[in-house]
């Protein structure tokens, strides 16, 4: 399985697993784990290399010391061989959870010295949590047993490793942090946020070639490797890039640890520490003692955090802190205190991006000071609103704030981006497409209707530095207006007509088409269907056709860049080569948005993306590979994991049943159209039967099917000489459910008959059918979707002019017609009462009322 599936399948067991548990600890043992087995299975694979084999492991014991100190040096720890997460495997039921304390409090002592920064501690939350996996040493060994036998599979020992492991840790981060509310998900920035920001700041540093990269407020690491990855694949040098992380919390700083080590993150390059950014700054002290002596300052290329919002602190005097030279920030809301200390810590020509709540930007007291100061001296670059309730545990709006230490532009781009989202449960997401389109806009400092302004200083000098995002850019839509004319008369509004000028531009014989001009201010719709006449239009048509040549070569420029050299293709970097390629070709056609076209690339990248990595790991014999599909079912009172046929590796079976077995798909098709012609012969049959008739045991209760037993016992006795309609009704009835039942067990044969016949032809496929149905499965999905994205844009247009047509469709005359015609209606009707006299007085009251005499 690929490793979405692998980590889908991981949290599944866990959150079965985790019984009464809460989410935010049980994620402290399963992450625990999973890096135990990451740092057991990395020494045993640098002893592999170091010419070690399995036959030698066994000499891995702690009373050799030499021995020790060797495998120390090699990788900055030493883990015995009864220690290993193999052994612990292979010790079954023997495993208990004494092998887990005593292996933790063994890895503690055998740390390399030059490498206690990077492992020391690292274990304590889960070594301190173990007791609560039971109430017992048996329940407890039980647990971890399963915890240890749930991860087993996660692959550790490559590039394409890192990537798998990197991935279902942080898969398991976030399914912990969105399913645990505020306590867990406090930690956390959402991937898209960290993509976000991060694509932002690797803009910035491309072309370096070594990067020190800073978060103060680090949780789980994310922001961090989100950043590594994005300046490593424009800088192509992961090793380059040091990493500098500050967490408050014990067990948050020691997943920030876990997690940048299982990145493959050298340990020399990691630096993380422990402690409070406000109170403590960075560096690192030899002791207490020569602190004085051991201070030099942190000064990196680029820092990014998500801190705690509107944070309470004990804010230093004014002066006695060089970071807070701008001011102090309030002591109920330290959400500048964060700002400013990310700020201090940049190179002069270093970026920093920061999460904060909307306040910020308008608050007064010594918040406006700040933000004055900041104004003023040119350190704001950009200010991005996002949705809200995109990050776990708050629905609040927040920002992001984009900063740089020197710039001599005296704007400050303005970003509403608070539209651009898909719902996902309780949260919203950011989407790819709206990542990209925000960051396009930051780094290209564009100006675009409704999305993004590039302010001037002088103009947030006018509005007494209020940075409010609406003051600035207008994402609303406009309220509906009605004419009053064409509200009395009909027709449609000139001036409504232009506002759709985008379209005209475009298309300019389409309007004449489509409306007839009464006079200056007024049109009418043509007659006939505004489908017909958009579709029919010759300009329209012309448009379609070009858009459609801009992607004519579309399928073999994928197939030569993914299928035929599918072995060199950097899974990585790949896709922003694609993305730029979509939007050359996209960049003067005019109404399709080229961001929705980048959704449509992106999320089949997603399968595409999936397979290379299965390609790159197995080889391309892998697309021939058919597996055994294995399903859960009950046996016994238990879940037993059986085989229920067979699934494609890559290829799914109906894919290649529709391409190649075109003849086996018709002969089963054709027995399910006489299946459900039978069905409807029967349903003919039992409309046709008399009531009285339906009281029969051949029929259910309900009068609307056939009881096959019965029917078949009636026909019995009927014998060979049907005597009223209702026996003839039952003898063909009994014929027809014999057929049925024919052909449903056709069916289920031919079909079981298919599957083993497209796995013998899945596994036999030359080269050349496999690359047609790898680009049947990549390329032609993508390439449809795309080409309909110019119907999408003129059933829009469509939509609209209906919608303007039938705005005004009803004058006020109409409706005055109407109420007149109700209101005579009604009358009519009260003349027909009748009553005492004082009935009659109330109608001839509601008659008078109405108009009546």
């Amino acid at each position: 399985m690929n490793k979405q599936q692998l980590a889908a399948r991981i949290w599944e067991s866990a959150n079965r697993m985790r019984s009464k548990i809460e989410a935010n600890e049980y994620k402290d043992y399963i992450l625990g784990f999973i890096f135990y087995k990451f740092l057991s299975e990395t020494l045993v694979a640098r002893l592999h290399e170091d010419d070690w084999t399995d036959e030698d492991l066994p000499a891995l014991v702690e009373d050799d010391v030499e021995t020790v100190e060797d495998v120390r040096q090699l990788c900055g720890y030493f883990i015995s061989y009864d220690n290993l997460f193999s052994t612990w495997i292979a010790s079954g039921s023997d495993f208990t959870i004494a092998d887990v304390r005593e292996a933790l409090s063994a890895f503690e002592r055998n740390i390399n010295p030059a490498h206690r920064r990077v492992f020391a501690g690292i274990f304590e939350t889960l070594q301190t949590g173990l007791s609560k996996l039971g109430t017992d040493e048996r329940s407890r060994s039980k647990a971890a047993r399963d915890l240890i036998y749930l991860i087993k599979d996660i692959p550790m020992d490559s590039r394409e490793g890192y990537d798998t492991l990197g991935y279902i840790y942080e898969y398991l981060i976030d399914k912990f942090a969105s399913n645990a509310g505020k306590k867990a998900g406090e930690f956390y920035t959402p991937s898209e946020v960290s993509q976000l920001m991060s694509e932002i700041i690797a803009w910035h540093l491309q072309g370096r070639d070594e990067i020190e990269i800073y978060d103060p407020t680090s949780g789980s690491g994310s922001l961090l490797i989100h950043i590594g990855q994005s300046v490593a694949r424009r800088n192509g040098n992961p090793n380059g890039i040091k990493y500098y992380a500050q967490e408050l919390k014990e067990n948050t700083y020691n997943l920030t640890r876990m997690n940048l080590v299982m990145r493959g993150i050298l340990p020399s390059n990691i630096f993380a520490r422990n402690g409070d950014t406000l109170k403590a700054d960075w560096p690192w002290f030899d002791s207490d003692e020569t602190r004085d002596e051991t201070y030099t300052p942190l000064f990196v290329d680029a820092v990014v955090s998500n801190p705690p919002y509107s944070l309470s602190w004990e804010p230093p005097a004014p002066g006695e802190d060089v970071r807070f030279e701008y001011g102090i920030a309030p002591k109920s809301k330290a959400d500048y205190a964060f700002l400013l200390h990310d700020l201090y810590h940049l190179r002069d020509d270093g970026m920093m991006c920061i999460v904060l709540p909307h306040g910020v930007l308008f608050r007064g007291g010594e918040e406006g000071a700040i933000r004055k100061n900041l104004v003023e001296h040119h350190h704001i670059q950009a200010i991005i609103g996002l949705p809200a309730n995109i990050f776990f545990g708050t629905g609040i709006p927040t920002i992001v704030m984009v900063l740089r230490k020197h710039r001599d532009d005296d704007h400050v781009l303005i970003v509403d981006a608070s539209k651009g989202f898909a719902k996902d449960g309780k949260n919203n997401r950011l989407r790819a497409c709206d990542i990209r389109r925000i960051v396009d806009a930051v780094t290209g400092s564009k100006t675009v209707d409704k999305f993004s302004r590039l302010v001037s200083i002088d103009e947030i000098r006018a509005n007494d530095y209020n940075l409010n995002i609406p003051r600035y850019v207008d994402s609303s839509e406009p309220a509906e207006q009605w004419d009053i004319y064409a509200t009395m008369f009909g027709g449609v509004p000139a001036q409504e007509i232009d506002a759709l000028h985008r379209y005209w531009d475009v298309f300019p014989s389409l309007k004449s088409q489509l409306f007839a001009m009464k006079d200056g201010h007024i049109a009418r719709v043509n007659g006939g269907s505004v489908k017909d006449t958009v579709y029919g239009n010759a300009e329209v048509q012309q448009y379609v056709e070009q858009y459609k040549q801009r992607f004519a070569d579309y399928r073999a420029f994928l197939n030569g860049e993914l299928i035929d050299g599918y072995a060199d293709v950097d899974i990585a970097s790949k896709p922003e080569q694609l993305a730029d390629d979509l939007f050359r070709r996209l960049h003067d056609v005019p109404l399709v948005d080229a961001y929705a076209a980048y959704q449509v690339f992106v999320d089949g990248w997603k399968t595409i993306s999936d397979d290379l990595e299965t390609l790159h790991n197995e080889g391309f014999d892998a697309v021939r590979k058919v597996d055994a599909n294995m399903t859960v079912k009950k046996k016994g009172g238990k879940d037993v994991e059986v085989q229920d046929g067979w699934r494609g590796h890559i290829l799914p079976f109906k894919l290649v049943q529709e391409r190649l077995m075109t003849a086996d798909l018709a002969e089963i098709d054709a027995q399910e159209r006489r299946l459900n012609e039978i069905r409807q012969e029967l349903n003919d049959l039992l409309e046709n039967v008399d009531e009285d008739d339906k009281s029969s045991d051949a029929i259910n209760e309900d009068g609307d099917a056939f009881v096959p037993a019965e029917v078949k016992k009636a026909a019995k006795s009927i014998g060979k000489h049907p005597d009223t309609e209702f026996d003839r009704t039952i003898v063909a009835a009994n014929r027809l459910i014999d057929e049925e039942k024919t052909v449903k067990k056709t069916i289920k044969e031919l079909n079981a008959a298919l599957e083993d016949k497209t796995a013998t032809v899945i596994e036999h496929l030359t080269d050349e059918q496999t690359a047609e149905l790898l680009s049947a499965k990549w390329v032609e999905p993508l390439q449809s979707k795309l080409e309909t994205l110019p119907t999408a844009v003129l059933d829009e247009l469509v939509a609209k002019v209906t919608a303007l047509d039938e705005k005004y469709a009803t004058t006020y005359a109409d409706v005055c017609g109407q109420i007149h015609d109700a209101e005579r209606e009604l009358g009519s009707m009260l003349d027909q009462l009748t009553g005492d006299e004082f009935d009659m007085a109330g109608i001839a009251e509601l008659k008078a009322l109405l108009g009546g005499e």
